[in-house]
């Protein structure tokens, strides 16, 4: 077996070596703590899931499988801690209804972050993912970022691979509605003149 494959630590944590499941959790604590935070939106919150998901995870470890891989078994461990924390607090957040985008609209917005340097862009694009309902902030993080397919995304958050892709869909006209209003900014600013 190759060595340092999640398998491979996996085993070896199964064998009493608690190390190799702390190569495990620095391999993917970034990544968990995104999941936790981009559903949760406070900074100690999603710290709190993102520790109590590891914890879940390395209690569980004897049950995985293997029929996914290890990172979309973690992820479905976090993105549920994450759904029941939200629960528990009872919180309801509320959000403005986004209006429909038009093709040419995503190609404007496309084109306008052109303008803006690749930091900057990075950063937009995270503010703007913060402002999604906390389900679709994480099936985008889970597609664009982490390259999970649509199959793992679906089994990460328990539902349908229909339902992920009309999700991901209506996700990302959201994501660009939030987008347009900082690429108009920053076009109008890049101009002299601010909006």
């Amino acid at each position: 077996m190759i060595k340092n494959t999640d398998q491979y630590l996996i085993d070896k944590v199964l064998k009493g070596d608690t190390n190799a499941f702390g190569e495990l959790v620095a391999r993917y604590q970034n990544f968990v703590f995104t999941i936790a935070i981009r559903i949760l939106k406070v900074t100690e919150e999603a710290e709190e899931v993102a520790q109590d998901s590891f914890i879940k995870a390395y209690d569980s470890l004897a049950s995985f499988r293997g029929d996914s891989k290890f990172s979309t078994w973690l992820y479905r461990i976090v993105y549920h801690k994450s759904l029941d924390r939200i629960k528990m607090n009872k919180r309801h957040r509320t959000y403005e209804i986004i209006e429909e985008i038009t093709d040419d609209s995503l190609d404007h917005i496309e084109n306008g972050l052109e303008f803006i340097l690749s930091e900057e862009r990075t950063e937009i694009i995270k503010k703007c993912i913060d402002q999604l309902p906390e389900e679709d902030a994480a099936i985008i993080s889970l597609y664009y970022f982490e390259e999970q397919s649509i199959k793992e995304v679906s089994m990460v958050t328990d539902l349908t691979e229909d339902n992920i892709k009309i999700k991901l869909y209506r996700s990302r006209k959201k994501l660009f509605s939030l987008l347009k209003g900082y690429i108009k900014s920053e076009i109008s600013t890049q101009n002299g003149k601010a909006i």
